[in-house]
């Protein structure tokens, strides 16, 4: 998998000679297309059908906090069974249920419960995919790939919106919906050449718990290995003290700068310029990085541009600061997918996978809690300084505890 000089390879020439993890990409990058355009269609048919925003609201909260709830689960899923059947499987539950509710146009709870079912089938999806990346990309590798998958799946969701916007016009709602469900058909094709992904033999001679054990067992494993812990617990705070940003700038942009509409597309799309900007150089670059340094250096930018984005004099300045923004977002990613490998031994790495983002899940909803009420009470300026300054202080714990901690674990 390597090259003859045995060198890390940058993720261009990961993809070039390694057909198993160009396959995987391409699936990747069109499963995230798909979720993308699902996503704006189904929020148009609620908003135009139902007529009510918390409608929408439901919608969105069902398919982000029904999967991180079972995140566990979804994720010892991917330790238990091949995660090549897995991910095969998730795709095509995905392509079923897609075209049910494009056929049907059920009424609001019926479609709400599907919903649900196709994000928990998305959420095992997830982990089995990131913990495949182990098993097919060489360790030295690691960080050129997953700043490859973090580029892919920032353009395929980038792209969504734009491809329904054009598909719109030429077959409506349904027929997007059905684009939807082939591109999860096609993913599922992609992966079938893969190589088997068994699950990873478990230490000892015991037989394998029940599945609500192995998703136990997943979430002792997380509290009890103090690197680890310490990962997880920073990457929740950053996104519990930040993730209220895009509400904020909605804000920001026409009441306290004053502009208008377009003024909070350009803020909106200036973090996922950023990232896909990061995601970029890290493909090229991440192999030279400190896991560790490349983690915090993530979570202090995220931090540290929400919160000077609050003192914005202009939408330039916003725009920009935003855009930094997301360049410590990438690192964020790439350094935590690169580093749980080395933190994780592989029989339990789907379940770190899915316990993880699924507490990101859960984070997120924190902050849009609890950031919507500070935004009401305050202002945008005032919630930008105060979830930069929170993120800021996580940042400071996590520098201060990860690198102990991963000493300690040293032979």
């Amino acid at each position: 998998m390597t090259g003859d000089d045995g060198e890390p390879r940058g993720a261009a020439r990961l993809l070039r000679a390694d057909a198993a993890f160009r396959s995987l990409f391409v699936a990747r990058t069109v499963s995230f297309l798909g979720d993308s355009l699902s996503l704006v269609a189904l929020m148009l048919h609620v908003a135009d059908t139902a007529g009510q925003a918390i409608a929408v609201s439901l919608l969105l909260l069902v398919g982000d906090l029904a999967p991180a709830l079972l995140s566990p689960l979804t994720g010892a899923l991917s330790d238990r069974f091949d995660r090549k059947r897995v991910m095969i499987a998730s795709e095509l539950v995905q392509a079923v249920l897609l075209a049910a509710i494009a056929l049907s146009l059920p009424p609001l709870p019926l479609l709400l419960a599907l919903v649900g079912v196709r994000a928990l089938a998305g959420q095992a999806f997830l982990p089995a995919s990131r913990a495949a990346v182990a098993t097919l990309v060489p360790p030295r590798d690691h960080a050129a790939a997953n700043s490859a998958l973090g580029l892919a799946t920032n353009g395929g969701e980038a792209a969504g919106p734009l491809l329904a916007a054009a598909l719109f016009p030429l077959v409506g709602i349904v027929g997007v919906l059905l684009v939807d469900a082939a591109t999860f058909l096609l993913s599922a094709a992609l992966l079938v050449g893969l190589p088997p992904l068994p699950p990873s033999p478990v230490d000892g001679a015991e037989p394998r718990a029940s599945l609500a054990g192995d998703a136990r067992d997943g979430l002792v494993f997380i509290w009890r290995a103090p690197a680890l812990r310490i990962v997880a617990l920073g990457f929740c705070a950053v996104v519990a003290f930040n993730g209220i940003d895009d509400v904020a700038l909605v804000v920001l942009a026409r009441d306290t700068l004053d502009a208008g509409d377009s003024a909070v597309g350009v803020l909106l799309a200036a973090v996922g310029l950023g990232l896909f900007a990061g995601y970029a150089l890290l493909a090229r670059s991440a192999r030279r990085w400190s896991m560790v340094v490349l983690l915090a250096t993530g979570f202090a930018v995220s931090s540290i541009g929400n919160l000077l984005t609050g003192l914005a004099w202009a939408v330039a300045a916003a725009f920009t600061l935003q855009a930094v923004r997301g360049l410590g977002i990438a690192a964020m990613d790439v350094a935590t997918n690169t580093l749980l490998p080395r933190l994780v031994p592989p029989a339990m790495l789907g379940r770190v996978f899915g316990n993880l983002y699924g507490a990101i899940g859960l984070a997120a909803g924190v902050s849009y809690l609890a950031g919507g009420l500070l935004l009401d009470a305050t202002s945008a300026p005032v919630t930008f300084v105060v979830a930069g300054a929170g993120g800021t202080l996580a940042t400071v714990a996590v520098a201060v505890t990860l690198p102990r901690a991963m000493r300690r674990r040293q032979p």
